[in-house]
């Protein structure tokens, strides 16, 4: 499976970005994860097949993570911050979990990444 990310960008801290992948191929699992100097990956937020959702944290009430029948997967984020800072990449899975995937080991397939900077 092939993920091309776009939609990254610089922006001032309250502003919004939207992130969009195209998949090559139908897969089960979608998600997104997010690497910043200094710190671990982190899976942001995550669609399963059924639209089950799982969103981290620190991003939950601001980011919103949606799948269209084309194989793309999007995340808006809203009311960014300077800590929301990194290279965002899309993450796939074909397989089917019992629940949600929420590691970075859950999927197999990665993007290049997109950057997103938010100024303070």
């Amino acid at each position: 499976v092939q993920l091309v990310e776009s939609g990254g960008g610089s922006v001032q801290a309250g502003g919004s970005l939207r992130l969009s992948c195209a998949a090559s191929a139908y897969t089960y699992n979608m998600g997104w994860f997010r690497q910043a100097p200094g710190k671990e990956h982190e899976v942001v937020a995550s669609i399963d097949g059924a639209g089950k959702t799982y969103y981290v944290d620190s991003v939950k009430g601001r980011f919103t993570i949606s799948r269209d029948v084309k194989n793309t997967v999007y995340l808006q984020m809203n009311r960014l911050k300077p800590e929301d800072t990194g290279s965002y990449h899309c993450a796939a899975e074909p397989s089917q979990f019992g629940s949600t995937p929420y590691r970075l080991a859950d999927f197999r397939y990665w993007g290049q990444g997109t950057q997103v900077t938010v100024s303070s």
